[in-house]
């Protein structure tokens, strides 16, 4: 039976064995051209770690979070396999199947957005969340002894204002792309094969890259105008990728060893009360300045940054390792505008996602330092949230989630 005909049918208990089997074909034919040259634009979807995080950021971003609405099993996991395969295919610029042959009578296998489109430096990065281990005390794909002792549910910081709407879910999915319709091409893809085991429960787009990965490269600005994440950790820098970032086995939790925990944050920025406010203002928020870039007391953006010289409630100050005991994440942050709310003012903001190797000692006590003492908080509230735990990258014949499941 072809996919066409597979998803003419739907998953069922008697098709369940022929989708993990195409899964795992067209799987083997994606890794038949691992070691090859890559494709114009494409970023190697197999490796010890899950691509899309120390990856070189991406221009654009669709996020998205799922719940999974089967309890069965084997059902996840054939779909698991499925994405796995569709990732390996659309990340190097193809369509997953066909997008324009099969069966008249069913849909195609690939939406066809994306049909010639270059690969745009795609990447697909999957975590589980802390509801995927267990949800309202039921364990329901026996995995509840596997949670991660890493994997919290984040406390209430202060100031919070959450929207239950736009916060958690089971399975979360992150698409970078430098071409919008190639990143929102993959989720909705991922979307369609993942009908009747999981449901969208909310997503977002995000643009102009917040931070970078690449060193040398200039910083990018958030929506206040602001460079920020100056000491980002880059990407080829292993030390302390291991030391900050890729989880160990050591740490406690096997199947984890060389994935990363993830968390977002959705911040509404108050655009028009921060446009009304003064430079110096704006300024002594950030600890430095809007043009250069440099902190208080420094001459360049790269500078080394004197604490003592910025205010003690400044962004800069609370946030930089120096005054964190050397505490570091890695940031891969969007900035979003989803039209108004209704009431004249722009729903804009940060989509903040930072990557860690461990978020009680990491993200946790940064935030609520920021959260109790960072001047700005008078122009920002975090009004969506989410952590998951990204497993390692594929191998093998295996599949995202294969050593959670082992």
């Amino acid at each position: 039976m072809d996919l066409s005909r597979r998803r003419l049918f739907g998953y069922s208990g008697a098709t369940l064995a022929a989708g993990a089997a195409a899964g795992a074909g067209l799987l083997s034919v994606a890794q038949a051209h691992e070691g090859q040259a890559k494709d114009d634009g494409a970023v190697p979807f197999f490796g010890a770690h899950q691509a899309g995080i120390s990856t070189p950021v991406q221009d654009r971003l669709h996020f998205a979070a799922f719940d999974v609405v089967s309890g069965d099993r084997d059902r996840l996991i054939g779909m698991l396999r499925e994405w796995t395969a569709a990732a390996a295919a659309m990340t190097r610029g193809r369509p997953y199947g066909s997008a324009a042959g099969g069966l008249p009578e069913s849909p195609p296998d690939d939406t066809g957005e994306a049909f010639g489109l270059p690969p745009a430096r795609l990447t697909l990065t999957v975590g589980f969340g802390p509801a995927f281990f267990e949800k309202d005390g039921k364990d329901r794909f026996g995995l509840r002894a596997k949670r991660p002792a890493a994997l919290i549910d984040l406390p209430h910081f202060p100031g919070d204002n959450l929207d239950p709407d736009r916060s958690g879910g089971d399975i979360c999915v992150q698409a970078c792309a430098d071409d919008p319709q190639v990143a929102v091409h993959a989720i909705r893809n991922l979307s369609r094969i993942g009908f009747g085991v999981v449901a969208m429960r909310w997503s977002q787009l995000g643009f102009g890259k917040t931070s970078s990965t690449t060193p040398g490269r200039q910083t990018p600005r958030n929506m206040f105008g602001f460079k920020d994440g100056t000491r980002n950790i880059a990407g080829d820098d292993d030390r302390a990728l291991d030391q900050h970032v890729w989880a160990a086995g050591k740490d406690g939790t096997a199947w984890m060893a060389g994935g990363s925990y993830a968390v977002a944050r959705r911040i509404r920025m108050h655009i028009e009360t921060w446009d009304r406010t003064s430079l110096k203002e704006q300024q002594d928020t950030f600890g430095r300045t809007k043009g250069e870039g440099n902190a208080y007391g420094a001459k360049r953006e790269h500078d080394p940054v004197p604490l003592d010289r910025l205010p003690a409630d400044s962004h800069v100050r609370l946030a930089h390792p120096d005054g964190n005991a050397g505490v570091r994440i890695l940031r891969r942050g969007y900035s979003f505008a989803d039209g108004s709310d209704g009431l004249g003012r722009l729903d804009a903001g940060l989509f903040f996602i930072a990557y860690q190797r461990d978020p009680r000692a990491q993200f946790v006590p940064l935030q609520n330092k920021l959260a109790a003492s960072d001047h700005m908080n008078e122009y920002v509230q975090h009004v969506g949230s989410g952590i998951w735990a990204c497993p390692p990258g594929v191998r093998g014949g295996g599949y995202w989630g294969e050593t959670l499941f082992a």
